[in-house]
């Protein structure tokens, strides 16, 4: 059984920079040994840095590179083909989310990966996001007693460093799959369902404040859960000064959880003995998730290990977003799973 695995990174764009940074720190048994990338420039800095070697042709890379897996960062239209031609050589599978843009396509990639008999799994990295485990235990521990309601709320200032690109690849609604909601909102959604379970239905509504984006950089919604419960979801990613306002709230009979807004915001716990709030943990960080997401891959190739997630369970995110956008046309609940 192999002690390393070989791993080549498909797009050597801004996320790449995470995963590698991760991998150094979270994945010693993971060797980057290629890098693949249409621009040679990112696809050798990477290379550069790995000692792997740079590609510009996936078709060359399958054929020449020397790797068992490959990490797929590509802009959500290219998921479902470069995942097939993947498996179709054989390699175990991790991409990044959302899976695919349509139930369809993500029917075939899985379909794809049980004929390959590879490991698949889905990058949602909030699974893995210290702060967002650290409250799963608290929970679970009873803290904060049966949980009442959470809100989650995705209210990030507008950022140009994930639209470097001459042509941003995210302003495009076809590309994409739509705005923010299908993106970087499933890194909110998820949390909620580790916390409260699974997401019956949904009503939303949807604006566009950013005006290069077709997609809609603005989503507010109410969740139902399977229990009954419900959560608010906010997603906001606007050219505007926000507010200091928790990115997650937790309500339950015996307290609140909250986590800061930032990207390494602090857990807190308020209860009865801490109503000023207790910082249940020194904070990690958003960053700190790539690391774990990508050790957990490697354990599942490597030692058979039973992945955190299921690729079947990682379409929750996507199916909860196209439900989104669905009552934002009907005005009217939607059904998650059916």
């Amino acid at each position: 059984m192999a002690s390393k695995l070989k791993l080549a990174f498909i797009g050597c764009g801004a996320i790449a920079r995470y995963h590698l940074d991760g991998i150094k720190e979270h994945a010693p048994r993971v060797e980057v040994t290629a890098t693949i990338d249409l621009d040679a420039e990112k696809a050798n800095a990477f290379a550069g840095e790995t000692g792997g070697t740079a590609f510009t042709s996936l078709e060359e890379a399958l054929e020449k590179g020397d790797f068992d897996a490959v990490d797929i960062m590509l802009p959500h239209d290219l998921h479902e083909a470069v995942a097939a031609q993947c498996f179709d050589a054989g390699k175990h599978v991790l991409l990044e989310k959302p899976m695919s843009l349509e139930l369809a396509s993500c029917d075939r990639i899985i379909g794809a990966a049980k004929d390959a008999g590879t490991v698949f799994m889905v990058a949602e990295n909030s699974q893995y996001w210290p702060e967002i485990v650290k409250a799963k235990e608290v929970i679970e521990d009873g803290a904060i007693g049966e949980i009442i309601t959470a809100r989650a709320a995705f209210t990030y200032e507008f950022d140009p460093y994930w639209f470097k690109e001459e042509s941003p690849w995210r302003y495009d609604k076809k590309r994409a799959g739509g705005g923010i909601t299908i993106d970087g909102g499933s890194h909110w959604i998820r949390p909620l369902r580790m916390w409260m379970g699974e997401i019956e239905e949904v009503i939303g509504v949807l604006g566009y404040p950013l005006a290069d984006m077709e997609g809609e950089s603005l989503s507010r919604s109410l969740l139902r859960f399977q229990s009954g419960k419900t959560a608010v979801l906010d997603a906001m990613m606007i050219d505007t000064v926000f507010a200091p306002d928790a990115w997650w709230r937790v309500t339950g009979t015996k307290g609140e959880l909250t986590i800061d807004p930032g990207f390494e915001g602090a857990l807190r716990l308020f209860d009865e003995d801490h109503r000023e709030g207790q910082m249940l943990m020194e904070p990690k960080g958003y960053a700190q998730s790539f690391g774990p997401e990508i050790a957990d891959f490697a354990a599942a190739v490597l030692d058979g290990k039973q992945l955190e997630a299921a690729p079947e369970h990682a379409l929750g995110e996507l199916r909860t977003a196209l439900a989104i956008y669905r009552s934002a046309e009907t005005r009217m609940w939607e059904k998650v799973w059916s």
